[in-house]
């Protein structure tokens, strides 16, 4: 994705306060798509090039319909609002979304490529949602083809791989989702959840050593704890201390989990963890915090196979997400979408959208890895989870 570290921290002051964004280039003249689904390339032929901003909708839509299937992977519905997201592109084109392994985790989305290569079947994925650190490792194995939506220009190059592998879709900070119904003394701070009234009751929302949801929580920690991007071991530490002291569970978190009380605090990215909050909807009562001592901020990527099985489907799934509509419809499920810049700019963002998001201090401070961080610390963290924390999450 990037070729150096990013320096996000005042990207996030210019998004969340709408600082403008820079003009946009003069788009390349539009490319023919074709009008009926083609032959899949065989898997020794080179990836396509990027489409030029411009692309030529009509032709693009007809030739995805006549595809007329679309198949993802590692959606949950109540992830950014990609159920309506779903729903909402099906509807407006006329194509069947098939959802591979909601729960999956980044690695799974790379893993299904990798295991289907010569599959065209419906267990194929034509695009993934990524962690960013799983950007490049996507371009070194050669998993994903290049594309530049139309709106392109209007995503910050911070995140953006300039070649048109991946692109940011949205970000979050990391936080608390507490069941409130359960816990008496809400923590607001990591410090907080060492304490023994929390026994038993913490949780990660993933495999530490497969989900980026999962390695995020332990940087976060790791920057509670005196570490830092380039140190994360004090995260690993700071997850033992919960194991040893009986407060950690070993299960992969999910709102479910939480609403029954088998994981009442769990690290969760804010979007997820106030979504949850409004699906629950008071049963039970959800409080989301994020930790005093740190915020830290984590990116999604897009990108499509580069052995996609309806790879004008996919074209056009992210002609959609990066739409005013799509990006509309993320915010709507409490994630800050790419574009957020320029749509606030414009003036399209609707006031009760606006309205529904923490105040904008909790991201002023938010810290944004770089991709190399990132990198060494999952890295890290997958080979230094078992031995130092001692915990098999499932």
């Amino acid at each position: 994705m990037f070729k150096k570290n990013l320096v996000l921290s005042m990207l996030v002051v210019v998004v969340l306060l709408a600082a403008a964004c820079a003009p946009a280039a003069t788009p390349a003249p539009a490319q023919p798509v074709a009008t009926q689904a083609p032959a899949q390339p065989a898997a020794t032929e080179a990836p396509a090039q990027p489409a030029a901003q411009g692309t030529n909708m009509d032709e693009l839509v007809k030739a995805a319909q006549a595809e007329g299937m679309l198949t993802v992977i590692a959606l949950p519905h109540d992830w950014c609002n990609y159920g309506e997201v779903i729903e909402t592109f099906s509807k407006k084109y006329g194509i069947k979304v098939n959802e591979l392994n909601p729960d999956g985790s980044s690695a799974d989305e790379l893993e299904a490529i990798k295991a289907n290569k010569d599959n065209k079947g419906p267990q194929a994925p034509d695009v993934v949602d990524v962690g960013l650190a799983f950007g490049p490792q996507m371009v070194a194995e050669d998993l994903v083809q290049p594309y530049k939506v139309s709106t392109w220009d209007t995503i910050p190059d911070e995140m953006k791989d300039k070649d048109g592998n991946w692109w940011g879709d949205f970000f979050g900070v990391m936080a608390f989702e507490v069941n409130k119904d359960l816990i008496t003394n809400v923590p607001q701070d990591f410090a907080d959840l060492l304490k023994p009234e929390f026994k038993g009751q913490i949780a990660l929302s993933g495999d530490p050593r497969s989900s980026a949801q999962a390695q995020n929580a332990i940087i976060a920690a790791a920057l509670a704890n005196g570490g830092s991007l380039d140190n994360v071991e004090p995260g690993l530490q700071y997850f033992k201390k919960l194991n040893d002291a009986g407060n950690f569970v070993p299960v992969a978190g999910k709102q479910m989990t939480v609403a029954k009380g088998e994981t009442p605090v769990l690290f969760r990215w804010d979007f997820n963890a106030l979504a949850d909050k409004a699906i629950l909807a008071g049963n039970p009562n959800v409080e989301v915090v994020i930790p005093k001592s740190t915020s830290l901020a984590g990116l999604y990527v897009q990108a499509i196979s580069k052995y996609a099985p309806h790879p004008n489907a996919a074209k056009l799934w992210e002609e959609f997400l990066y739409s005013d509509e799509g990006q509309l419809l993320w915010l709507k499920g409490f994630c800050h979408p790419a574009r957020y810049a320029d749509l606030n700019k414009r003036g399209v963002i609707p006031a009760e959208l606006a309205a529904q998001l923490p105040p904008a201090e909790y991201y002023e401070k938010a810290v944004f890895p770089g991709i190399e961080q990132l990198n060494k610390a999952k890295e890290f963290i997958a080979n230094n989870w078992s031995t130092i924390v001692g915990a098999d999450v499932k």
